[in-house]
């Protein structure tokens, strides 16, 4: 893959930077900057070398046209602060006003041009409306840096397009994201343990069928339980469950048994009478969810006390393990403790431990957890599951 190593002198020239600022915005203020904080490491070394630079990202989705409450405007905000120093904000991504700033941009000076989204080419399943808008973009650059980990899976046309338009290098994020991922799929240290959670058994398929061969452990957390558990014969409740996978999840029991894999499921839930903060809550054992107070109409929503200690001795003596989505619902402090021991168990890892990005990335940085206690936080959880089933990542090979 190309880096930066492989483009020739950058002073002066305009350096087209593709980031994931998709950071969570509300009221214009910034509550999660960890994607902004990671993007820091090739902002700079693109500048010390006298590059111009022109930062473009998308942010939510506001399909195809401007909408304010997407603008980049506070990411460019946050990213001067941290920086230290003036970013210049566009607010158009393609056009006059843009064309005008980047002709009058210094050498080490930034500028961050609008949403991505709002122009309809960038998302577009037509590869012409895509073509064209790239070219609209390449126009303001002499070379493009892709630097969006979590966009990489993504066949859109400032990731793919784009980088098939100029000279074109994998930035610092990319390299680092990708080291990890390749020793969590061709050489991890063991135990290796996966830890899985978030709402759908479906979102995970592929990553387990993927890892099976490859770990010692997958534990299993979040609404994802309680498609296993019905696997297994046994009552549900309320709790989410997804019908039509049991027979597929029933299937990867039989193989992790065949292969000496252990699948682990939680032995005790956190269960409440509806999805509320203020609910009333009890605890139930995993094959007796039914026999609370709130019998059939019981809502499981996190995984209990023994659960996670059980969880916590597991990872703890791992030497590599992989998280990817949350124990509970962890926006409420009621339903957080299973996701809180899980992500305290990383931090014990005496190998590497790596949080797979999305929810998990966000859950520990809610939990008030650091970055520098984790070996490494994902910037993109669907392209991390992506890369580990083994997918084919528009984003990466185009930089082959």
């Amino acid at each position: 893959m190309r880096t930066l190593n492989d483009l020739p002198d950058l002073r002066g020239k305009r350096v087209i930077l593709r980031c994931d600022l998709n950071v969570p915005i509300e009221d214009g203020e910034i509550s999660d900057d960890g994607r902004i904080r990671a993007s820091l490491p090739t902002i700079n070394y693109l500048t010390e070398r006298g590059a111009k630079v022109i930062i473009i990202s998308h942010l939510g989705r506001p399909d195809g046209k401007p909408e304010a409450k997407y603008s980049l405007e506070p990411v460019a905000r946050r990213l001067s602060q941290l920086l230290g120093n003036s970013v210049e904000f566009v607010p158009e991504t393609v056009g006059d006003k843009a064309n005008k700033s980047v002709s009058m941009l210094d050498e080490g000076n930034i500028l961050v041009l609008e949403n991505l989204r709002f122009n309809p080419g960038e998302t577009a399943k037509d590869s012409e409306a895509r073509e064209l808008f790239a070219g609209k973009l390449a126009e303001l650059g002499d070379y493009f840096v892709s630097d969006g980990f979590g966009v990489v899976h993504r066949k859109q046309a400032s990731v793919y397009e784009l980088a098939k338009k100029l000279p074109a290098a994998a930035g610092l994020l990319i390299e680092a994201e990708l080291k990890v991922l390749r020793r969590l799929v061709n050489d991890p240290e063991r135990p290796y343990v996966v830890v899985l959670g978030g709402s759908k058994v479906s979102d995970k398929l592929g990553v387990i069928e993927h890892l099976l061969p490859k770990v010692d452990s997958i534990l299993i957390g979040g609404g994802m339980l309680f498609t296993f558990l019905a696997a297994l014969g046994h009552k549900v409740g309320a709790s989410l469950l997804e019908q039509d996978q049991i027979e597929t999840v029933t299937g990867y029991l039989a193989k992790a048994k065949e292969l000496g894999v252990e699948i682990v499921l939680p032995v005790d839930i956190v269960m409440a009478a509806k999805f509320d903060a203020a609910s009333e809550i009890a605890i139930a054992k995993a094959n007796a969810l039914e026999e609370t107070e709130f019998g059939s109409t019981g809502l499981g929503l996190d995984i209990g006390p023994e659960s996670a200690a059980l969880f916590a001795s597991i990872i703890e003596k791992a030497r590599t393990v992989f998280w990817n989505g949350p124990m509970g619902v962890f926006e409420m402090a009621k339903f957080a403790e299973g996701t809180r021991v899980v992500a305290n168990a990383l931090t014990k890892v005496s190998g590497l431990s790596v949080v797979g990005g999305g929810d998990s990335a966000a859950a520990v940085r809610q939990l008030d957890f650091k970055d520098d206690q984790f070996g490494h936080i994902s910037t993109g959880g669907g392209a991390s599951l992506e890369y580990l089933e083994g997918k084919e990542m528009p984003g990466l090979e185009v930089l082959q």
